[in-house]
């Protein structure tokens, strides 16, 4: 902020308003409205053109800057490599790229070989492909099918939003990919909303539906499910005790590769390395982005078992035998130069282990808060990776309004608190709270996160 003038941000708010296509984000209120410039950050804060400070929780606004802003070793580990080596097609390798390949499988038991790409969706993309190339090689064409879960998300192609499970995500951009297949969710603060009755072991029931899927598409059709490990924008809802195990069961019963996307939880976010850690189950594919360099620099991952990756170097005179696929900024040497730096930091850190405290914390005081505010239905979710889900009626666990819910953001906002909510998501239901504050979050940090959410829905809901 010290080295602009304010002639300086009227000349790039002027250009933001005239140039830049902003992302999730309805453009007619900036004809009126100037566009929210964020032009510093440091450790959880951050500060706008006009100088307001700003916690921020929910790390850049989707979930990725899990260190923290300001992180001058980042930075310099970027400068020093690009300065020494910026590019090369990933049809070589790099220092970086071998570097952190190395670390992150080492976190990893069962994985093996990661493809660098730049995004999550384009991650997911290699999976997805992957899948469809295993189905034509061995399994003649026939287990091409990819099952995805209701209220997941896995990115903002057209593949990727034909395995996506949110309504107002995927609406007006059909016709989709074919040979997606949806299977109902685990939200079992919603399950009567699913018509299965009374039902006593809720994880195992919610699993079982997935079997029931492929079993009515019949399971030699079948290649892969692919699930987050606690669903992100669709509500934060961590799956129920006995579901993981089930599925595991289900997709090894079936010949089903089990592909994970760990987009939002990976590398610390819930506590652990990875969000299906907690759960023991041996996946196939993991897909990963945001937190892996804390949006240092752009990179994704795909990181698969060598039980894939053989499948792709099994007939070396066919010339169609391997994975026949680029990224081209999978190539770049920033990405995993950064997230090399961002995983020494979150082990030097102990930043597992902080999530983990702060996490417990703040679910606990979300929780109490409940009993003074009728509104919060349910506060659920794991480490630093937290939703609180509003409604009008906790009897009936009628939705809250969409309206009075992003009343409750603005209201944080004005405070100078940065939340999230679920929006263009499911219909009727863009009513949870979302938080993700950095891994590095201090109890003081959360209180005062708390005290904004609480005052917040004071003010909105009485």
């Amino acid at each position: 902020m010290d080295n602009l003038t304010p002639n300086d941000m009227s000349a790039v708010i002027e250009a933001d308003r005239a140039h830049v296509w902003h992302h999730l984000l309805p453009h007619k209120p900036l004809e009126t409205n100037d566009p929210r410039i964020i032009v510093e950050g440091k450790g959880m804060r951050v500060w706008d053109q006009k100088g307001k400070e700003h916690l921020d929780a929910v790390s850049g606004g989707v979930w990725t800057v899990n260190v923290g802003y300001g992180r001058v070793e980042i930075a310099d580990a970027v400068r020093d490599q690009l300065v020494k080596m910026n590019y090369f097609a990933q049809s070589a390798g790099s220092i970086p790229g071998s570097r952190f390949a190395e670390m992150l499988t080492a976190k990893m038991p069962g994985l093996k070989r990661v493809y660098y790409a730049n995004s999550g969706s384009e991650a997911n993309e290699k999976a997805f492909k992957m899948v469809r190339q295993i189905s034509a090689r061995h399994h003649g064409g026939r287990k091409w099918k990819i099952l995805y879960r209701e209220r997941d998300y896995h990115g903002t192609t057209i593949a990727c939003l034909s395995a996506g499970g949110q309504q107002e995500r995927n609406a007006q951009y059909g016709p989709y990919t074919p040979g997606f297949v949806a299977v109902p969710h685990c939200l079992e603060y919603r399950k009567a909303d699913q018509g299965w009755g009374d039902v006593e072991d809720y994880g195992r029931r919610a699993a079982d539906a997935i079997e029931e899927v492929i079993l009515r598409e019949g399971p030699d059709t079948v290649g892969a499910l692919c699930l987050e490990p606690i669903t992100a924008g669709g509500g934060v809802i961590v799956p129920p005790e006995g579901y993981w195990a089930r599925v595991q069961e289900i997709c090894e019963k079936y010949d089903i590769l089990l592909h994970i996307d760990e987009v939002v939880c990976g590398v610390g976010r819930t506590g652990t390395w990875f969000g299906y850690q907690h759960y023991g189950v041996k996946p196939d594919f993991v897909t990963m982005a945001k937190g892996v360099a804390s949006g240092y620099a752009a990179i994704s991952c795909c990181v698969t078992s060598e039980r894939v990756f053989e499948q792709f170097k099994d007939a070396p005179d066919d010339p169609m035998h391997y994975f026949r696929d680029i990224s081209t900024f999978g190539g770049c040497t920033a990405g995993p130069a950064a997230a090399v730096a961002n995983m020494e930091i979150i082990e030097r850190e102990d930043l597992l282990e902080n999530c983990t405290a702060m996490g417990d914390y703040m679910l606990e005081q979300l929780r109490a808060m409940a009993d003074r505010h009728d509104v919060i239905g349910q506060a659920r979710g794991k480490g630093l990776f937290l939703g609180a889900e509003l409604v009008s009626d906790r009897d009936d666990r009628t939705p809250a309004p969409e309206k009075q819910v992003q009343a409750v953001v603005a209201d944080c906002m004005a405070q100078g608190v940065i939340i999230g909510a679920t929006n263009r998501s499911v219909p009727g239901h863009n009513n949870t709270l979302c938080f993700s504050p950095a891994l590095i979050a201090t109890k003081d940090d959360i209180d005062e996160i708390l005290e904004a959410v609480d005052g917040a829905l004071g003010r909105v809901f009485g």
